[in-house]
């Protein structure tokens, strides 16, 4: 198990690898409210603005946030290069917690499995949004995949954009 918790300008980041479980927990702490954050997860609109690292950018092809609901999105690199993801939701409990199951997939839609289970629970303390994610991967192979890929990289470079974004949403 491999554990950071750095808890500098930008509040709590906790990610965590359990091979034997396979799954990685991650608590990341925002300081906005709980709607924004929410919507920041939930609304594609938002979604593409932040959960891309930079340099690459993030685009919905179509997304249906309920139960059985999907989105359809690539990460596009700067050449053009589109990597395909499928999610579909399997339980939402409005500004608390929500679950999908997740695929990379091609650019028809045809999911490459195994996939993954995300977990996302919300909580607000004192002013700041705790957003706590569970990813169980149903393959050891490919989770050791997703964190060879720059997974934790990434994810925390996209959470500092999303960090930015919200403060700047906060504002208006």
């Amino acid at each position: 198990m491999t554990n950071d918790l750095p808890t500098g300008p930008r509040g709590l980041f906790d990610f965590t690898v359990d091979k034997e479980a396979k799954t990685v927990l991650i608590t990341r702490e925002f300081n906005a409210d709980l709607s924004l954050v929410w919507d920041a997860f939930t609304k594609a609109e938002i979604l593409d603005q932040w959960v891309a690292p930079k340099p690459w950018t993030a685009k919905t092809k179509f997304m249906d946030f309920k139960v059985g609901g999907r989105r359809f999105y690539a990460m596009v690199s700067p050449e053009g290069l589109e990597r395909w993801a499928i999610q579909q939701y399997t339980s939402i409990s409005p500004k608390t917690n929500f679950k999908l199951f997740n695929a990379f997939a091609d650019k028809d839609e045809n999911p490459e499995l195994p996939g993954s289970d995300w977990d996302y629970t919300f909580s607000e303390h004192n002013g700041k949004t705790i957003v706590s994610i569970t990813i169980y991967n149903e393959s050891l192979a490919r989770m050791e995949k997703m964190i060879e890929m720059g997974f934790k990289e990434g994810f925390k470079v996209s959470i500092n954009n999303l960090e930015n974004l919200l403060a700047t949403l906060s504002k208006r």
